[in-house]
C-alpha cells in the first residue's frame, strides 16, 4: 500500500509538473504569435491572456481582442475568444467567439451575433499545424453590414470541413443552413411584390476544393489557400414555390477566373425569371426571348415546369449555350 500512494503521488506529481509546462508553453507561443503578427505591420491586441483548466485541459481566454491585416484589409474584433485543448491531445482544439463580434473588409463593417458559436478543430501534428478537419456551427446567428437596415439571419448554421486522401491540399465542405432570412433591403430588390416567404426552406452545399496549399497556420500568418478546382457535389436551395439546384466542376486559374461547366435544374423557372425581371436583375426587353428559349430546353426534356441549364465558364464569362449571359465570378479569397 505505501508503495502504490508513492506512485500515486509521483504520477501526480509528474503530471502537475507536465500541466505547469504545457501550460506556459501554449500561453507563451499564443504571446509570440501576436509578437510576430505585430512586426508583420498588423494590429495585434489583447488586454489580457490567461490559461487554466488544470488537470487535463489548457483553456486559454483572450479579452479584448483585435486583430487586423493591412495587406488584405480584414480586420476582427471581440470582447473574448477562447482557445480549449485537451492536456493530452492538444492537436485537438475547441474555439469559442462571444456573441457578438464585429468584422470588417474594405467593402463594409459587419456586426456579427450569435447565442452560440464553437469550432471543433483537429490538427495534424506538423509545422504549421495543417488542418485535418473542422466543424463550426453558430445558433441564432445574425450578420448586420453597416449598409443595410435588418440583418441576415440564420436560425442555426453547420460549416464541416474534412481533408481529403487526394492531396494535403484537398478539402472536402459541408454547410447547412436553416431558418435562413436574407436582409430585408435584399429580399425587396430580389421579390419586390412580396411573393415569396421571409426565410428559406432549405440551404446546403457539398463540395471539394483542391487548394493550392493546405490550410494552415500560414494562412492566417501570410495568405489564404487559393482554389484551383473546385468539385460541387450539390448546391441546393429552396424558397416558397422556388428551388435551385446545382452541381458540376470548375478549374480555376491564378487570377481566379473559373473554367467548366455547372449544371443548374430550377424548378417553377418562369417564376425565377419573372422575379429576375420584376427586379431589374435581367432586362425586359430580354426577358421574352430568353423565356421563349428555355421554354424550348424545358419542353424539351419533358417537364416544362423544371428546367436543366448546362452554364459553361470560359474566358470570364458564363455562357448558355453559345450565348454570353454575363461576367464570371472571380474566385479569389482575400
Amino acid at each position: 500500500m505505501r508503495g502504490m500512494l508513492i506512485l500515486i503521488v509521483v504520477a501526480a506529481l509528474a503530471w502537475s509538473v507536465y500541466w505547469a509546462v504545457g501550460s506556459t508553453g501554449a500561453t507563451k507561443a499564443f504571446e509570440a504569435w501576436f509578437e510576430g503578427r505585430r512586426a508583420d505591420g498588423w494590429v495585434a491586441e489583447y488586454s489580457d491572456l490567461t490559461t487554466r483548466g488544470f488537470p487535463n485541459r489548457f483553456d486559454s481566454t483572450f479579452t479584448d481582442v483585435t486583430l487586423a491585416d493591412p495587406d488584405t484589409g480584414l480586420a476582427w474584433e471581440a470582447p473574448f475568444f477562447q482557445v480549449f485543448a485537451l492536456s493530452y491531445k492538444p492537436n485537438h482544439i475547441i474555439a469559442v467567439w462571444p456573441d457578438h463580434q464585429l468584422i470588417a473588409t474594405p467593402q463594409a463593417k459587419y456586426d456579427v451575433t450569435s447565442t452560440d458559436m464553437r469550432a471543433s478543430l483537429v490538427t495534424r501534428p506538423a509545422p504549421g499545424l495543417p488542418l485535418e478537419r473542422l466543424t463550426l456551427t453558430a445558433e441564432d446567428l445574425a450578420v448586420q453590414p453597416d449598409t443595410t437596415v435588418q440583418p441576415t439571419t440564420a436560425d442555426s448554421l453547420t460549416l464541416a470541413a474534412e481533408r481529403t486522401t487526394a492531396s494535403d491540399s484537398s478539402y472536402r465542405f459541408g454547410l447547412t443552413a436553416d431558418g435562413f432570412s436574407p436582409a430585408l433591403d435584399w429580399r425587396v430588390k430580389v421579390d419586390p411584390g412580396d411573393t415569396l416567404p421571409d426565410s428559406l426552406e432549405a440551404l446546403s452545399l457539398d463540395m471539394t476544393v483542391d487548394f493550392d496549399k493546405p490550410w494552415d497556420l500560414s494562412a492566417i500568418e501570410d495568405a489564404r489557400p487559393q482554389p484551383n478546382r473546385i468539385d460541387l457535389k450539390l448546391a441546393e436551395a429552396r424558397w416558397g414555390r422556388l428551388e435551385l439546384q446545382a452541381a458540376g466542376e470548375v478549374t480555376v486559374d491564378a487570377a481566379g477566373i473559373p473554367t467548366g461547366e455547372i449544371t443548374v435544374k430550377a424548378r417553377n423557372w418562369r417564376d425565377i425569371l419573372r422575379l429576375a425581371t420584376d427586379s431589374g436583375a435581367l432586362p425586359q426587353a430580354f426577358a421574352g426571348t430568353l423565356e421563349d428559349g428555355l421554354a424550348l430546353v424545358s419542353q424539351m426534356a419533358g417537364n416544362p415546369k423544371t428546367l436543366d441549364v448546362p452554364l459553361g465558364l470560359r474566358d470570364g464569362r458564363v455562357f448558355l449555350g453559345p450565348v454570353p449571359l454575363g461576367p464570371a465570378p472571380v474566385l479569389r479569397l482575400r
